[in-house]
C-alpha cells in the first residue's frame, strides 16, 4: 500500500504549483492509488475518475484556480479535484450521510465553481463566468471541462455557438475517453498541439489576417491542418482549436494549457484519456467501475450470487422483452442509460428496436413523438431525474397531440447517494397538470409488470413511475393483465376514523401503520386519473385523510386529493406527507426516508399527532 507521501504535502492547489515538474508523474500515481484504495471503501464513481488524474493536477498546477474557474461538466470524474483542493481526508465520507458530495458543490468549496450532476451544462456556465470577467475587468480564466458523452447534448451545442461570438476568454476541454491514439499519431498531434497553442502561431494567424484578409488566411490554415490533424467542425464554431493530445500526458498537458493560458478569446483543447487509466480492472471494464459500492480493490467486484430480490429496474427489463416479442411495433428508446435503466437484455434481442440517442433527452421525447405518429409504440426509459431534462417536448409534441409514447421513469423518489441532483422529487407534480396524461404508481413489482402492460396497451401518453432497488419482494407473474385505468383498490377497512391513501410503494409502510392505528387503507395506483368515486367515498366515511407520496407535497398527489374532495364540497380534513420543499442531501435511503420524516414510525407519529390537533381543535 503506498504512502501517499507527495501527496499528504498537497493541501491546497497552491502548494500543487510550488511542486518540481518533474514530480508530478509520481504525484499523478499516487493520487490514482489513492482513489482506488478510497473509493472502494466508500463506493461512487470509479473509472471516469481514474480518467482524469492528469488532467485534474495539469488544471490546478497552470491555472490560479480557484481564482480561475474550473466548471466540471457531470461532476463524477471530481473526485481528483476534491483531493487536490483540500478535501483529501474528507473522501472517507464521500456521498455519506452529512459527507462530501460525489459532484461538485458551491457550497462545499470555493474551487467547486459550479455545481452539476446532470450533463452538458459545463461550457454555458463557464462563459456566463467568462462575460462576467470581461464586463468586470477581471483578468481571470474560464475552463469548462466536459466528456464527449455530454457533448451529444443540445445544450453544449447551443453554448458553442453562443461562445464563438461572444469574443470571451473561454477554453474548453473535451475530454474524450472514446478515441484511441496510437504512439506515432499522439507524438505528433502533441507537437502540434504545443505549436499552434503557442504565441508564434497565433500572432502569425492574426498578422495573416491583417495583411491576406480572414477568408484567405483560413484556407491556408485549414490546408496546412487538413495535411495534419483531424478535421474539425470546432473551427466553424469560432473556436481555435488545438490537439487531440494526449490527457494522461503530463509533458504534453502542461506545456499545452500553459501556452493557451496566453491566449485571448475561445479556445478548444481536445484531450484522449482512457476511463479507469492505471487500475487494469477498471481499464477491463469501465462500465462495471463506473458508479461502484464497496469492494475489494486488489481482487476487485466479484459478481453476484444472485438470490437477491428483483429491482423494479428488473422488472421493467422482463416486461419489455416479453412485450416485444408479442408487438414489433414496440421500440425501446433510452438516453444513454442502456445499464441503468434495464435495456441490456432488450438490446441483444432486439437490437433493430433498440434506440440509445445519446445524453438527448430533449431529442429522445421528440423523436418517441415521431415513431408514434407513424403507428410505432415507443418506450422511453428515463430515470425521473433525466425527465425533467425534456418536459417541453413531453407537453408539446407528445401531449398536445395526444401521442402514445410510454414513459418507463425509474428512480422515482429518493435514490441515495447520488443525493439532491439525482432525487426524482418532482416528476408526479409536473407530470399531474399536463393533460391527456395517464400516470401509475406500482406498489410492488407484480403491480408494476401490470401497470407496465396497462400503459403499454392504452392510446395516449402514459407513464409508470416506480422506484430505485426492490420493494417487498413480490415476485411477478408471468400472465399480464390489464389494470382498469383509475380504480384504486381497497386494502384493508378500518374503524379508526383514518383513511390513508398510499401512492407507490409506500403502501407497505400504510398497511402496518394501519395494523396500530385500525386505519383504513387505499392503494390508489393511479395518480391520475385519479380514481375520485373511491377517494370522495372513503372522505365520507372517515374523519381524517392521510395521503402517502415519495414526491414532493407541493402540487403532488396529495394536493389532487384535496381538489378532489373540495370540487365535491368534501370538508374531511386532509394530511398530505410527502417529501418537504427543500432540496434532501445524499446518504443511504432509509437514512433519508428519516430526514424527509416519512419512515415508518415518524409516519405514525405524525398521524397521531394530527388526530390529536384535530381533537383538541373540536368545541
Amino acid at each position: 500500500m503506498s504512502t501517499f507521501s507527495l501527496l499528504q504535502t498537497i493541501d491546497s492547489p497552491a502548494t500543487l504549483r510550488k511542486m518540481d515538474r518533474k514530480q508530478l508523474p509520481a504525484l499523478a500515481a499516487e493520487l490514482r492509488d489513492f482513489l482506488v484504495d478510497s473509493v472502494s471503501k466508500t463506493g461512487g464513481h470509479l473509472s471516469s475518475n481514474l480518467g482524469t488524474v492528469e488532467l485534474s493536477i495539469a488544471l490546478h498546477y497552470v491555472f490560479n484556480t480557484p481564482e480561475d474557474r474550473i466548471v466540471w461538466d457531470v461532476g463524477h470524474q471530481t473526485y481528483g479535484h476534491k483531493v487536490l483542493t483540500g478535501r483529501r481526508d474528507a473522501m472517507a465520507g464521500l456521498r455519506q450521510f452529512s459527507g462530501i458530495s460525489g459532484f461538485p458543490r458551491r457550497c462545499e468549496s470555493p474551487y467547486d465553481t459550479f455545481g452539476t450532476a446532470h450533463s452538458s451544462t459545463s461550457i454555458s456556465a463557464a462563459l456566463g463566468m467568462a462575460m462576467a470577467a470581461k464586463l468586470k475587468g477581471e483578468e481571470r480564466r474560464s475552463i469548462a471541462v466536459i466528456g464527449d458523452g455530454a457533448m451529444s447534448a443540445g445544450m453544449a451545442f447551443e453554448a458553442l455557438n453562443n461562445a464563438g461570438v461572444m469574443d470571451a476568454n473561454l477554453l474548453v476541454i473535451l475530454n474524450d475517453n472514446e478515441m484511441s491514439i496510437s504512439p506515432p499519431v499522439g507524438a505528433l498531434t502533441t507537437i502540434l498541439a504545443r505549436l499552434l497553442s503557442g504565441r508564434t502561431y497565433h500572432f502569425a494567424r492574426r498578422a495573416g489576417e491583417k495583411v491576406l484578409g480572414t477568408a484567405l488566411t483560413r484556407k491556408v490554415e485549414e490546408h496546412v491542418k487538413g495535411m495534419m490533424t483531424p478535421s474539425t467542425l470546432f473551427e466553424e464554431f469560432g473556436f481555435n482549436y488545438l490537439g487531440p493530445i494526449d490527457g494522461h500526458d503530463l509533458d504534453a498537458l502542461i506545456p499545452t494549457l500553459q501556452n493557451i493560458r496566453k491566449l485571448k478569446g475561445p479556445q478548444f483543447l481536445h484531450v484522449v484519456t482512457s476511463k479507469g487509466h492505471g487500475y487494469k480492472l477498471a481499464e477491463a471494464n469501465p462500465t462495471l467501475y463506473h458508479g461502484v459500492g464497496k469492494f475489494d480493490h486488489e481482487a476487485g467486484i466479484q459478481s453476484g450470487k444472485g438470490g437477491g430480490k428483483l429491482t423494479f429496474t428488473q422488472v421493467f427489463s422482463d416486461w419489455l422483452c416479453d412485450m416485444a416479442a408479442q408487438d414489433k411495433r414496440l421500440v425501446g428508446i433510452t438516453p444513454a442509460m442502456r445499464e441503468g435503466s434495464g435495456l441490456v437484455r432488450f438490446e441483444k434481442e432486439f437490437p433493430d428496436r433498440y434506440v440509445d440517442v445519446g445524453i438527448a433527452e430533449q431529442h429522445a421525447m421528440t423523436f418517441a413523438a415521431g415513431l408514434a405518429c407513424e403507428g410505432l409504440k415507443p418506450v422511453v426509459a428515463i430515470y425521473s431525474t433525466f425527465l425533467q431534462r425534456a418536459y417541453d417536448q413531453l407537453i408539446h409534441d407528445v401531449a398536445l397531440q395526444n401521442l402514445p409514447v410510454m414513459l418507463a421513469i425509474d428512480r422515482g423518489g429518493l435514490v441515495g447517494a447520488d443525493g439532491a441532483t439525482h432525487h426524482g422529487a418532482f416528476d408526479l407534480s409536473y407530470l399531474l397538470c399536463v393533460p391527456n396524461m395517464v400516470v401509475m404508481t406500482p406498489s410492488d413489482e407484480n403491480e408494476c409488470r401490470q401497470m407496465l402492460y396497462t400503459a403499454y396497451q392504452l392510446d395516449c401518453p402514459t407513464a409508470v413511475r416506480y422506484p430505485r432497488g426492490s420493494g417487498n419482494g413480490t415476485v411477478p407473474t408471468k400472465e399480464m393483465t390489464a389494470i382498469p385505468v383509475g380504480k384504486a383498490e381497497l386494502r384493508r377497512q378500518g374503524q379508526g376514523g383514518v383513511a390513508i391513501l398510499a401512492f407507490g410503494t409506500m403502501l407497505h409502510d400504510a398497511l402496518a401503520i394501519a395494523e396500530q392505528l385500525d386505519a383504513t387503507v387505499v392503494n390508489m395506483r393511479f395518480a391520475k386519473p385519479i380514481d375520485a368515486e373511491m377517494t370522495r367515498e372513503v372522505a365520507k366515511n372517515h374523519s381524517l385523510i392521510v395521503t402517502l407520496e415519495e414526491n414532493a407535497t407541493i402540487g403532488g398527489v396529495g394536493a389532487e386529493v384535496s381538489r378532489c374532495l373540495e370540487e365535491a364540497a368534501i370538508l374531511t380534513p386532509v394530511f398530505r406527507l410527502g417529501l418537504p420543499d427543500h432540496f434532501i442531501d445524499h446518504g443511504d435511503q432509509p437514512q433519508l426516508m428519516r430526514v424527509a420524516e416519512l419512515d415508518r414510525e415518524m409516519l405514525r407519529n405524525r398521524i397521531e399527532a394530527r388526530l390529536a390537533e384535530l381533537k383538541k381543535a373540536k368545541p
